[in-house]
């Protein structure tokens, strides 16, 4: 039986929900056969894994690796994914230095083949990418019911692996543009069009920066970063969101109303 979170309400009120029970329905989706199927086979094997060919030839292992960072979708992409990972991110030219998703970056750090021995050699590197791995299933099946709450979900590991990756202020926000479901919070929660994205990367920026002045009286990245500001970015998100699709419901109402009168 799939597991399907309990969700009563939408918006924020469905955030708090959300919060106060969370961790009883994290435990209950981690109890889904399937999953401890999965995780098992990872920590069984994982340890053996020392290239980027070995694990992208292994589909459990995989399929775990990718699923922990949100990049599932690439899991048949498994020449581009051998080449992020074999390249690491020492080298400047490495392609994860280039992609402008930092995900990928935070990925071949965390696996670390370029090193020796590999992260994947380590005792603790399986709790690791497994506590990663739950936590972004969970956000997937959260986000079966309600996409915006699993964008919210996903703030929090999403700055952490910017702010791990990214040394500049700068490159912190260049990164948060570059995470599609990262910046759509923070387009959103700043009242900002997504057609921002058409403009040049440094007008880009400095509207994210001007917003950010705006909201937090800071533009500096870290600042956000923190508990209490990533909840209060969640918490304009959710109310935005909100406003907009019940506008959107309310404009399809009235033109549906007209229709049926004409």
């Amino acid at each position: 039986m799939t597991f399907q979170p309990v969700i009563p309400l939408t918006g924020y009120a469905g955030w708090s929900f959300l919060n106060r029970t969370i961790a009883q329905q994290k435990e209950t989706f981690a109890a889904n056969a399937s999953h401890q199927r999965l995780e098992t086979y990872f920590r069984e094997n994982i340890g053996s894994i020392t290239t980027a060919d070995e694990l992208v030839s292994d589909h459990q292992l995989l399929t775990v690796a990718l699923g922990a960072f949100g990049l599932e979708e690439d899991l048949y992409a498994k020449a581009f994914i051998s080449k992020v990972l074999s390249e690491g991110t020492n080298d400047s030219d490495a392609l994860a230095n280039k992609l402008s998703d930092k995900r990928y970056l935070a990925l071949s750090n965390a696996f670390g083949f370029t090193e020796t021995p590999p992260a994947t050699t380590k005792s603790d590197f399986a709790d690791t990418i497994l506590t990663r791995y739950q936590d972004k299933a969970f956000e997937t099946a959260v986000g079966n019911v309600d996409n915006d709450l699993r964008m919210a979900l996903n703030v929090d590991s999403a700055m952490s692996d910017i702010m791990e990756n990214a040394s500049t202020n700068d490159g912190q926000w260049f990164s948060m543009m570059g995470n599609t479901a990262l910046r759509s919070v923070f387009e959103t929660a700043m009242g900002l069009p997504s057609s921002i994205g058409s403009i040049d990367i440094d007008l880009q920026l400095n509207q994210f920066k001007n917003r950010a002045i705006s909201m937090f009286g800071t533009d500096e990245f870290s600042e956000i970063s923190t508990d209490t500001n990533q909840e209060e970015l969640i918490k304009m998100f959710l109310l935005r969101s909100e406003m907009d699709n019940y506008s959107a419901a309310s404009s399809a109402s009235i033109a549906l109303t007209l229709l049926q009168s004409g």
